[in-house]
């Protein structure tokens, strides 16, 4: 039992702070401005900080060293603050080397969007993400998600 328990631990990537992470694959590995994904977690402890993070899946083949992307949090009462607009560094821009990790000519980036987070009631909410680039068909943008981990105090 003890062998299967670890198993699942190293399958699944254990993490004790994660609280939540799903990542959306786009068709055609293109980011319409339309498409407007959509991730819905439950919070338990609203006396814990958490920290929310914006997962990135992209080609080489993307047009651009950045990405501009607008967040709408939505809980249990209602609307959760304004909705931010958020730019990420996929690449360096002096050099276009691309950021994260990746094999080949896809890469995945993870970046901090909203440290430190407190979530005030307990339930669910939703964070929905709009890609806000000057233009309807992003190419090359493979899939986009987010991750909800307890926030861990630096020692």
């Amino acid at each position: 039992m003890a062998t299967a328990a670890g198993l699942l631990c190293v399958l699944t990537a254990c993490d004790p702070n994660r609280v939540f992470e799903q990542n959306i694959d786009f068709p055609n590995y293109s980011w319409d401005v339309q498409q407007k994904p959509a991730f819905t977690f439950a919070i338990e402890d609203t006396v814990a900080r958490y920290d929310v993070y914006f997962n990135v899946r992209h080609a080489s083949s993307y047009g651009f060293y950045n990405l501009y992307v607008k967040h709408t949090l939505t809980g249990p009462a209602g609307p959760v603050g304004r909705p931010l607009l958020h730019q990420m560094l996929l690449m360096d821009p002096k050099t276009g080397e691309p950021k994260g990790s990746g094999t080949g000519d896809i890469y995945d980036i993870q970046l901090l969007a909203l440290p430190n987070q407190r979530f005030a009631k307990a339930g669910n909410y939703t964070l929905t993400l709009e890609q806000y680039m000057r233009q309807a068909q992003l190419p090359g943008l493979m899939a986009v998600g987010i991750r909800v981990a307890k926030h861990a105090e630096k020692k």
